[in-house]
């Protein structure tokens, strides 16, 4: 590169780094207030130790999550056993006629009885055939079930681990969700879900949280529901598991 252009280089580089001094400068006249120079000290670093402490109790933290997912669209019911469960499933599956039902191959959910509850509808497990195409069976479901492995209370959320059974697909393609969370599942902070995952030699193969229905606004916050995930959301908390 000659000098010449060098010089010019320099010369475009120090004029821009003066545009954004004046700007800088005149944000913080606006503000009346000094400009910040130097990077603020952080003597922390991460949640502090109070909030590491932070922990409800079993009947508040059952009270907070069902507060926080119901303001953000979602139901939230209570089983007392899996049998309940499937109950509450099979009677949704009648009112809305459902034809189509996708659940995780996981055993616990094929203790739910489903396919027996509901001959009249095509319930089918995750993956349970290598040949089938399993994201276009999810999304001509009706409903989808899952597992949940946390309800989080203190931000309303479900977390869900994928692996090769339970496949994403099941809580985000099919048009109502229900979520199966055990009582003992349910926790009061955010980080009691991730710090065991910064624990683990390989990450699950998927981590979503399901915080109610998909919800979706454009610019000029026009809200859609369902656009990129179910637009019904139902958990259900099941006691005894």
């Amino acid at each position: 590169m000659s000098n010449a252009r060098k010089d010019w280089l320099q010369q475009l580089d120090e004029a821009s780094k003066q545009k954004q001094e004046q700007f800088l400068n005149g944000i913080a006249a606006k503000l009346q207030r000094p400009r910040m120079t130097q990077k603020p000290q952080r003597p922390l670093q991460g949640a502090p130790e109070f909030w590491e402490q932070f922990e409800l109790g079993e009947v508040e933290k059952l009270e907070m999550f069902q507060r926080n997912f119901e303001a953000a669209g979602g139901y939230v019911l209570r089983a007392a056993t899996l049998a309940d469960a499937s109950n509450i499933i099979v009677d949704k599956a009648v009112e809305l006629k459902a034809m189509h039902v996708l659940r995780q191959d996981e055993q616990l959910l094929e203790q739910l009885g489903l396919e027996q509850a509901m001959p009249q509808v095509k319930v089918r497990s995750w993956n349970d055939d290598a040949l089938e195409d399993w994201k276009a069976r999810a999304a001509e479901a009706d409903i989808g079930v899952v597992l949940a492995d946390y309800a989080v209370a203190y931000t309303g959320s479900l977390a869900l681990l994928s692996s090769k059974t339970k496949g994403r697909s099941v809580s985000l393609l099919p048009t109502l969700l229900f979520a199966l969370v055990p009582r003992s599942s349910v926790v009061t902070r955010l980080g009691e879900v991730l710090k065991p995952l910064d624990e683990l030699k390989r990450l699950p193969a998927g981590i979503h949280f399901v915080s109610g229905p998909s919800r979706s606004a454009d610019i000029e916050n026009d809200l859609t529901i369902g656009v990129h995930g179910p637009g019904i959301v139902y958990t259900i908390i099941i006691d005894e598991l």
